[in-house]
């Protein structure tokens, strides 16, 4: 006798356990499955975020970060630590601990809820029936009202560098080693490759990234990729650009890149291989032929703006879907479709979604980059404000970076706010609330901020979009 759910979600990621909570919240019965599974055996909820993916890479940054300062920054406020030791293990210890506890916690969430957390595969069938498969049992048919797929991505491999789990790796890989490289080799310059990039040079290893296009930081504003590409350069990061992989061999000792640049055939020799050149959709064996459910030429689940498919009651949200592959907003469409299972109106801006990439110095952006405005012809003016003028920021002894706000000259509307510098990430949210709510150069202008704080730089540049800037001389 098969069981029977108001909501099915499969995929245990930010996406679906967010989903799952909230349908619950409506007062429906709820089932969410998933099957990850850790390099020790362990299945456990979270998906790659939690796994493998956002959460241990930042634990990691974090460490990485105060190990670097304790070496090179500490001695400007008169802290004295003599010789620094870098415990890979212990540090490895910490990021375990930190993901063991999060997954564990979203366990915890479920049996408060009144999810019901299935370990297993979950595979859509027709007419909105899932047949769920136990890690270690018999199949079983799940009913469902309306099912949410959540499937999430996976990284992309290479042809010409398959990865082999010791030398060259992917990115779940490259945060488990359990010693730093003497040398590090990374395909791609995006936010993964960055991050993981980051973490290792701070550790000690010579790292050069690859990254096939001519432009740093393609999807980012100009000015803040451009100072942004500076700072990772005086840390030692080689970032060549245009820079074409076409083959990559692992032996005993390293393994060995040939690539292409504007001067032709380079080799690189390193002792791993990190490949992070994007990732893609997970939807094999997610549903069977004839339930209904469209790809789209790259893989990703065809949906509306409300992520409904094509077929009646079956929503598909997160990475398995058109959009970012980002955490935050995977969860905000599994609530939008929570809602709207409901029968709540409900809707996602995806004009406001941040970016945020966790380097020294951070980064983070919402909104239009300052070309896209000038493409699209509407007349616009910018304003900056460095960190090097902020007290705060001196007084945090990071002062690299700046805030930077792009406004419409007609109506003065916030079209877009860059910022690169430190606590980029927390400080984009100020940024989104004000473009979620339309909101002019003058309201933040009027919004009293507190002082001394990192959040003053927003501020100011605000003022400075209209040449009034107080701390820092106009343009």
């Amino acid at each position: 006798m098969s069981r029977s759910f108001d909501v099915v979600v499969i995929g245990a990621g930010p996406a679906g356990y967010i989903a799952a909570i909230r349908a619950a919240q409506h007062g429906n019965t709820v089932a969410c499955i998933d099957e990850w599974q850790n390099r020790d055996g362990k299945y456990a909820f979270g998906g790659t975020c939690l796994n493998a993916g956002c959460i241990p890479s930042k634990a990691l940054l974090e460490s990485s970060e105060l190990y670097h300062r304790a070496e090179h920054e500490f001695g400007k406020h008169g802290i004295r630590t003599g010789g620094v030791e870098m415990d890979i293990a212990a540090m490895q210890k910490r990021r375990a601990g930190i993901v063991r506890q999060l997954t564990g916690g979203i366990a915890g969430l479920f049996k408060a809820a009144r999810v019901e957390g299935l370990v297993g595969h979950g595979k859509l069938l027709k007419g909105r029936k899932v047949e769920f498969t136990p890690v270690d049992g018999k199949p079983e048919i799940l009913e469902a009202g309306h099912v949410i797929l959540a499937s999430g991505s996976e990284p992309i491999e290479l042809p010409i560098a398959k990865f082999d789990g010791d030398r060259i790796i992917d990115s779940w890989d490259a945060l488990e080693l359990d010693e730093v490289p003497g040398t590090l080799g990374v395909v791609g310059a995006g936010v993964i490759g960055l991050e993981l990039g980051s973490v290792w040079a701070r550790l000690g290893s010579k790292v050069t990234i690859l990254e096939a296009m001519d432009d740093f930081l393609f999807m980012a504003d100009r000015d803040v990729a451009k100072i942004a590409a500076a700072e990772f350069k005086k840390q030692g990061l080689d970032i060549k650009l245009g820079a074409t992989v076409k083959n990559a061999k692992a032996g005993k000792k390293g393994v060995k890149v040939d690539y292409e640049d504007k001067n032709g055939a380079q080799t690189l020799e390193v002792d791993k291989l990190i490949v992070a050149v994007g990732r893609r959709p997970v939807t094999e064996n997610l549903f069977a032929d004839d339930a209904g459910i469209q790809l789209d030429e790259r893989g990703f689940i065809v949906v509306d703006d409300e992520c409904r498919t094509r077929v009646k009651g079956v929503f598909a949200i997160g990475d398995c879907v058109r959009g970012p592959m980002l955490a935050h907003k995977g969860s905000d469409e599994g609530v939008m479709v929570a809602d709207l299972i409901a029968g709540e109106i409900a809707e996602m801006n995806y004009d406001v979604i941040p970016s945020v990439l966790y380097t020294n110095p951070e980064i983070a952006w919402t909104g239009k980059t300052e070309a896209e405005v000038r493409e699209s012809g509407k007349a616009y003016k910018t304003g900056q404000f460095p960190f090097m003028a902020s007290g705060r920021a001196k007084a945090m002894e990071q002062t690299s970076g700046f805030v930077k706000i792009i406004s419409s000259r007609e109506d003065d509307e916030i079209l877009g706010v860059h910022i690169v510098g430190p606590m980029a990430g927390e400080l984009i949210s100020e940024a989104v609330l004000a473009l979620e709510f339309s909101a002019s150069t003058e309201d933040l202008q009027r919004t009293i901020h507190a002082h001394p704080s990192l959040a003053e730089a927003v501020h100011e540049a605000s003022l400075a979009v209209d040449g009034k800037a107080l701390n820092f001389p106009n343009k």
